[in-house]
């Protein structure tokens, strides 16, 4: 997404009904009809316009789907009570019994823990593969596989999909190719590069503000509406709604969105070279000794930056527990998972967002026992956080990264 397309966010409109400059909110579970028949259409989805039921759709709803639809450059979106709910409804959509899913091996602990398991129930299996090797990718599709799966940018380890040659490589075999954009909002347009669905988790960046938690589906118009389907839609019959407040709040909290991702973008990239200049064992996209920078590179729009998530490796648990416990006392952000909000806030993955991957596997991906994952906050002056930061890890004399594997 260009400037040109940031700016379209701008532009929409949605007056309220007394003429606010915000829309109006749906504070309403059900909705009346004059006519017995236009309830009976509506049910049946051959109207335009109507609604009947809140778990089916809402003004608040439509027009925070209508904006994220224009964030990601697709013809229209479904909004969801949480990011877990947009993936599972997709991924339930798209398989049935005896289904496969080629994944990335590196994804949210959640997503992992839903493929890993609880599909088990219905008999659809996953490959957990290196989505950066597309090799390894082809070698994994079987007959039998539905979909590819991947993170633009990977939680916790911040691996870079190439998303033309993954999109390239699923319409060979006739496969959709969907992107999970929640680290990479605006950085990365995953439908200009040739995904078939895009989701987010509207919890991180796009809401901002840390108080709601939310999903959204980015897609065609039919596959959408078949999520809403009533007689066979996963989302519809699942059952994960938005609240309508909820929806306004994050509609307004989107119009920020440029701006904090640059500014997100801007101090990520500022303490990654800082850090890498010391010797830490520092990993961040923006970095010319990332693996997936040049991925990156030639797929980001460039006005928004590489992003605002960098992991530090600190050695082992300990020197992580006690550095972000200093941290956090000395005001620099907080020690709390998830991303996206004003204030930097950390954690380490491998007990907390990514603890249901088993220990054998972090270690065989990467994912060492003292990486700390960092979701940059919007800090006006970064030189000065980054001194603090500097001297916090002096005070527990974890600066040397000898014994450290990046």
């Amino acid at each position: 997404m260009d400037h040109k397309a940031a700016d379209s966010l701008q532009d929409l409109q949605f007056f309220g009904e007394f003429g606010g400059v915000n829309p109006s909110i749906s504070d309403s579970s059900t909705y009346t009809f004059m006519a017995a028949k236009t309830m009976f259409d509506t049910f049946e989805g051959n109207t335009e316009g109507c609604y009947l039921y809140s778990r089916h759709s809402t003004p608040s709803n439509l027009y925070l789907g209508e904006a994220l639809a224009t964030l990601e450059g697709t013809e229209t979106a479904n909004v969801y009570a949480s990011g877990m709910g947009a993936i599972t409804s997709v991924i339930l959509q798209m398989c049935d019994a005896g289904d496969h899913i080629v994944s990335s091996r590196t994804i949210y602990g959640g997503t992992y823990a839903f493929m890993k398991n609880f599909l088990k129930k219905f008999a659809i299996n996953t490959s957990f593969v290196d989505t950066t090797n597309l090799a390894a990718v082809a070698q994994a599709i079987t007959p039998n596989t539905k979909m590819i799966y991947c993170e633009a940018v990977s939680n916790p380890l911040l691996e870079v999909a190439d998303i033309a040659a993954l999109s390239k490589l699923a319409k060979k075999h006739n496969l959709p190719l969907v992107v999970d954009n929640t680290f990479s909002p605006l950085a990365i347009s995953p439908g200009k590069l040739g995904a078939d669905v895009i989701i987010h988790s509207l919890t991180k960046f796009i809401n901002g503000t840390s108080d709601c938690v939310a999903g959204v589906v980015c897609g065609t118009v039919d596959f959408c509406a078949s999520l809403k389907d009533v007689n066979s839609g996963a989302a519809m019959l699942l059952g994960s709604t938005l609240d309508s407040l909820r929806s306004s709040s994050i509609l307004k909290n989107m119009r920020t969105l440029p701006i904090r991702m640059k500014k997100h973008a801007e101090n990520a990239q500022y303490l990654a070279e800082k850090f890498e200049a010391d010797g830490w064992a520092v990993s961040y996209p923006g970095l010319a000794s990332h693996p997936g920078h040049e991925t990156m590179t030639r797929q980001m729009n460039k006005d928004f930056g590489y992003g605002g998530l960098l992991t530090l490796n600190v050695g082992s648990l300990d020197n992580a527990n006690n550095l972000m416990e200093l941290m956090q006392k000395k005001n620099l952000g907080y020690l709390a998972v998830s991303l996206g909000f004003y204030k930097t806030l950390f954690s380490a993955p491998g007990t907390s967002t990514s603890s249901e991957i088993p220990m054998e596997e972090q270690k065989e991906m990467g994912l060492g026992e003292g990486l700390i994952r960092f979701s940059i906050g919007l800090d006006d002056d970064i030189a000065r956080t980054y001194k603090i930061m500097k001297a916090c890890m002096q005070e527990l004399n974890i600066l040397s990264t000898e014994n450290v594997s990046a």
